[in-house]
């Protein structure tokens, strides 16, 4: 008797749902980038595992307008970053690693506005599903991610007006 025909499965496990392991268990990444007021351009969701670098490269391509300055923290201080920045006509603003040997300085004040995206972070959180990921799969989680994400940017030309 023949094997009965079932649908394929996903290739990719856990990892293509954005999930991966970290110290705490299972957890999400969320890489974010934002416009000047802080304001959601593009997402994208990795494992908690995965490395900054990874996050960088699918947000610069999205669509949006480009990115004149780039301010991020020391997990994505690396040359060919800093480097794509340069080629797009922008700069990079990132702390150097403590394991660099040629440390670039960092103007102070400009970093001090990296603040907006942590704030963003911060609003986006206050939606509970998205603080806590009930969500199965990526696509579902980036779904409920754009939600409070369209309310930030609703909220923000209410009181342009």
């Amino acid at each position: 008797m023949p094997a009965p025909i079932t649908a394929p499965r996903a290739q990719g496990g856990i990892q293509s749902q954005g999930l991966g392991r970290s110290r705490g268990g299972f957890s999400t990444k969320i890489h974010l980038r934002t416009n000047g007021a802080g304001l959601p351009i593009a997402a994208e969701i990795t494992g908690g595992e995965v490395s900054d670098y990874r996050g960088y490269a699918p947000l610069m391509t999205s669509g949006g307008p480009p990115a004149c300055v780039l301010l991020a923290d020391r997990g994505h201080d690396s040359d060919a970053i800093r480097q794509d920045m340069e080629d797009r006509g922008g700069m990079a603003v990132i702390p150097a690693r403590r394991s660099r040997k040629v440390r670039e300085s960092v103007d102070r004040h400009i970093y001090a506005l990296r603040n907006r995206i942590e704030r963003c972070f911060n609003r986006l959180k206050n939606a509970r599903r998205v603080a806590t990921r009930y969500d199965k799969t990526a696509a579902g989680f980036l779904g409920f991610f754009q939600i409070p994400s369209i309310r930030l940017w609703i909220r923000h030309f209410v009181n342009m007006a």
